[in-house]
This record gives structure tokens, C-alpha cells and sequence, in this order.
């Protein structure tokens, strides 16, 4: 097995970050030093370091949390202020958030000890579909929804939606679903903001075929193999061709359904 595999399999890191520590002579097998992270070890019988810290394999987890909006999406804070990981049994040091949520965001996010699995969730080429819904100020034209599709340019990124939906419409307030695939620096407000709309909250509901459910603010559960495998099994996305959007059914009315994050 490659050593930054096994590295990232023991959750210490991410495999591209793994690669980066042997790089750095952070890493040593049997009490060398490697700096070549091609290099082959035996998990049964090599001894395998980082920091002078032996690594051992470690059982893994994946793991579905909503995050309440205010907590941190890292796993140490210098400000003390709530991370994600004060959310989980204290015996679960290992695990990391896949992918991030900015402070006042909440909704779905997915925390693992496996760093293959992380990677391949967060890397751009996969384009990991999510689900986002938005709370903004005022009535939403549905006339505005084509142009979330087409998207803007901000500087060197274009921020586009997959899909849009409006959920809800009334004077004071409406709920935009998105569907994004890239994930860029707060794209969903940026965008938003871009055509002249105010958020007020942000939930993510669904990363692939994850969804949000009914799981409490705070609460987690752990995947089923099913779902682990589900993620696993996404595929690269081709090219995507422009989409339409229309309006859901009833937009416009005033509707219970589909509570605002």
C-alpha cells in the first residue's frame, strides 16, 4: 500500500495532504524519514510515524450532522468558539469535516476519518451535487430564476446554479432552492446578493444522494454502508449543458411547506 493511503486511511490527513507531510520529512517508516510519497509500506509490519507519533489503523466513520447555524466547520478554534466537533462523543478525535459550511450556515454536512473518501468528495472534477435553500428578502420574480442558471461573473469565478426553484413567495420573504455543483467561496450568497437578493439564512439539504431529513439542529447519525457506497459510486459529471428553471408549482402563494433555513 502507498504511504500516503495509509496515512489518509488512519485519518490523519487527506491523501494530498499526507503527501505534503512526507514531503516535508514529517513522516518516517520503521525510524527512517520518507520524503517520497510513492513509497510502498506493509500496514501488517511496518511502523509508520508522524511527528514522532506512531499511526495505527483506525476504524471509520462517516457521518451525516446538521450544524446549527453559528458553529465553526474546523476542528480546532483559537477563539474557543463552538467547532463541529463539540458536537460529537469527545471520543471521536479523529474525524474532520468533508467539505465546509460557512459559520452562519447550517444544514447537512458529512464529517469522516477517511481521508480518500474525503478527497474524493471535495475535489472539483467530481462536482459532488448539493442542495441548497435560501431565505431572502421580498417577493422573488420567478422571471429572475433563468438568470440564476446562467449565472454571473465575479472576478475570475463564475457562479452559477444548476437549478433553481422558487418554493415559497410572499411581500416579505421567499425561499430559492439551488442546485450547485462547484462549490466555490460562499457561492450561493455571492450569487444571490449579484442579482440583487438579501439572505437572511442558508440551509444545505442534500450532498449526492444524502438528504438533510428530519435530523435535528446538533444531532448526527452515522451512513449506512449504502449510503457510504452511494458516495463512493458518484460519478465524474460531463460537461453540464445549459438547463432551464421554472418556478415550482404554486410559487407565488403563500405555502407551509419547505421550512426556511
Amino acid at each position: 500500500m502507498r504511504l500516503q493511503k495509509f496515512m489518509a486511511q488512519a485519518g490523519i490527513a487527506s491523501r494530498r495532504a499526507s503527501e505534503r507531510l512526507i514531503a516535508e520529512g514529517r513522516v518516517a517508516v520503521n525510524g527512517r524519514t520518507i520524503t517520497a510519497p510513492g513509497t510502498r509500506i506493509d500496514p501488517e509490519r511496518d511502523r509508520v510515524t508522524v511527528h514522532g507519533e506512531l499511526l495505527r489503523a483506525k476504524r471509520r466513520l462517516y457521518l451525516a450532522l446538521n450544524k446549527p447555524p453559528g458553529v465553526l466547520c474546523t476542528r480546532h478554534d483559537p477563539g474557543r468558539r463552538p467547532t463541529v466537533l463539540s458536537l460529537l462523543p469527545a471520543a471521536w478525535t479523529g474525524l474532520y469535516p468533508v467539505g465546509r459550511l460557512d459559520r452562519d450556515t447550517e444544514g447537512l454536512l458529512l464529517l469522516t476519518n477517511d481521508g480518500e473518501f474525503c478527497l474524493r468528495l471535495t475535489h472539483p472534477r467530481y462536482g459532488v451535487p448539493k442542495t441548497y435553500h435560501a431565505a431572502v428578502q421580498g417577493r422573488v420574480d420567478p422571471s429572475l430564476l433563468p438568470a440564476l442558471v446562467r449565472g454571473v461573473r465575479q472576478g475570475r469565478d463564475h457562479l452559477k446554479a444548476e437549478r433553481a426553484r422558487l418554493l415559497r413567495a410572499t411581500h416579505s420573504h421567499s425561499l430559492v432552492e439551488l442546485d450547485l455543483r462547484e462549490g466555490k467561496y460562499h457561492e450561493v450568497r455571492r450569487l444571490l446578493a449579484a442579482l440583487g437578493l438579501t439572505v437572511t439564512a442558508l440551509r444545505r439539504t442534500r450532498i449526492g444522494p444524502i438528504r438533510l431529513g428530519e435530523l435535528p439542529p446538533g444531532k448526527w447519525r452515522v451512513l449506512t454502508p449504502r449510503e457510504v457506497d452511494a458516495l463512493r459510486r458518484l460519478e465524474i459529471p460531463a460537461r453540464p449543458s445549459p438547463a432551464g428553471a421554472a418556478p415550482a408549482h404554486g410559487a407565488g402563494r403563500r405555502r407551509s411547506s419547505s421550512r426556511a433555513s
